[in-house]
């Protein structure tokens, strides 16, 4: 609410006034004033401004100016004075947009998530979809700390490609996608290496076979069938040994990992040899047609 002493501030003359005309002013305001208080507790209110060039603006300012956070409180106030319009649906998508831009990106999720659940039919969606996934993509830490938002990330982009496989954002996601698998795999090396080192092979295992089951397709699983290698022969488990060594040189002949996986065994007084009943050997097994192999990154 509005008192009645700022309305008399805001009508008050310059000084220098005449003392007639002065008079008048007074007059009015003390009016002004008796009407406020016959009007009890209603605020008083400023017109919304048209929706267009409050949009507009914001155009200008994002496209222009390239002054981003501005840009995004001129799209809020389309969707804070004009709820519900068409242009708050633009304007919504446009904040979130302006957002990202801004590297403003757990506010780009807010506003994006709100687009794709109050307007989940809109050709727009799949975009504002994209817009979640990728900020979290933006965010994405180094493997030596937590890995919640890249988890974030991959569940948000799987998102776009089952979803609005035929868009143009879907190709874009699954690039974004590889990247956030293969930093998930990296920390899952990481941690096994340091299982390794302590000689706790069962936990380094544990932490390697997930890397050739669950991200068969990243960079890591060349190292991560040699470190299988490595920790079954501590163990003295030389058939799964044999056979990881096995595999690696038969998916990757030329690799390094795979040269020194064959010396490892070697100097065990033995050859890579693939058991056939191992559970590393079925999983890189020819699956049948139509049937999804084990590590593929299922797309919806």
């Amino acid at each position: 609410m509005i008192a009645g002493s700022g309305i008399v501030a805001r009508l008050m003359p310059a000084a220098g006034l005449a003392g007639g005309a002065l008079s008048r002013v007074l007059a009015f305001a003390l009016v002004a004033v008796a009407l406020t208080a016959c009007a009890g507790d209603k605020e008083l209110t400023i017109p919304d401004e048209p929706a267009d060039k409050l949009y507009n603006e914001g155009l200008y300012l994002l496209q222009q100016k390239q002054e981003f956070k501005e840009a995004a409180k001129k799209f809020e106030e389309v969707d804070r004075q004009h709820p519900y319009s068409d242009w708050a649906r633009k304007a919504l998508l446009m904040q979130a947009y302006s957002y990202y831009e801004a590297k403003e990106y757990d506010d780009t999720i807010t506003a994006a998530k709100r687009y794709v659940a109050m307007h989940p039919g809109s050709p727009d969606a799949a975009y504002a979809q994209y817009l979640i996934g990728s900020s979290y993509y933006e965010v994405i830490p180094d493997v030596t700390r937590d890995q919640q938002r890249t988890e974030q990330a991959m569940r948000e982009l799987e998102q776009v490609i089952r979803r609005y496989p035929s868009t143009e954002y879907a190709a874009s996601a699954k690039k974004k996608l590889d990247v956030a698998r293969d930093q998930i795999a990296g920390k899952e090396m990481m941690v096994g290496r340091f299982y390794l080192n302590k000689k706790d092979f069962s936990g380094a295992i544990n932490r390697f076979k997930l890397v050739v089951t669950q991200y068969q397709t990243t960079r890591h699983v060349e190292e991560a069938l040699m470190r299988l290698t490595e920790a079954y022969m501590a163990l003295g488990i030389v058939q799964e040994a044999q056979t990881a060594a096995a595999v690696l040189g038969h998916n990757f002949p030329d690799s390094q990992w795979y040269q020194n996986a064959y010396k490892l065994v070697q100097s065990g007084g033995l050859e890579p040899a693939e058991n056939k009943q191992s559970w590393i050997s079925k999983l890189f097994q020819p699956k049948p047609a139509g049937e999804v192999r084990i590590g593929t990154p299922v797309v919806r």
